[in-house]
């Protein structure tokens, strides 16, 4: 029979399980840096946002009319496609941004952001596979046990 570090017979030290009801200890919530989860979504949502800010440019040279028909409908309506392009990059680098700051409605809006880009995706079949993939990892990503434990210190 083994014995933990030198102790009594029969008392037996918490193991690295022995949180309440042999859950796994909170130690996500006393961290300083940032989890690998929240690291790996704030460079996604950075990369959209960049994405984003890509296209308004784009609209502003001789393939604005291209685009604005693509994001609108209609040719000659480049500067709603840069308008709608400059809040779909606000809505990706905001929060970003403020991710690894742990603030929690940060984590809130890119799920939104997340849901609402899944829903589109799922609408745009076949053609959206990619960024359904992508907000479907993001979307994964904020709801994980480390991402929740860290915002909720």
């Amino acid at each position: 029979m083994s014995e933990q570090r030198g102790d009594l017979p029969g008392e037996e030290q918490p193991g690295p399980y022995s949180g309440l009801f042999g859950a796994a200890p909170d130690t996500y919530s006393y961290q300083s840096t940032p989890p690998k989860q929240v690291t790996i979504a704030s460079v996604i949502a950075i990369g959209l946002g960049m994405m984003c800010l890509l296209l308004a440019i784009l609209t502003l040279t001789s393939a604005g009319d291209q685009i604005s028909e693509v994001l609108t409908g209609s040719r000659g309506n480049a500067p709603v496609a840069v308008a709608a392009a400059m809040i779909c990059a606000f809505i990706y680098l905001v929060p970003a941004l403020y991710l690894r700051k742990r603030r929690p409605w940060s984590r809130y809006m890119l799920i939104a952001v997340s849901a609402l880009g899944i829903a589109g995706g799922a609408m745009a079949l076949p053609a959206s596979i990619l960024g359904l993939a992508i907000h479907l990892t993001l979307l994964t990503l904020m709801l994980q046990r480390p991402t929740k434990l860290w915002f909720h210190r």
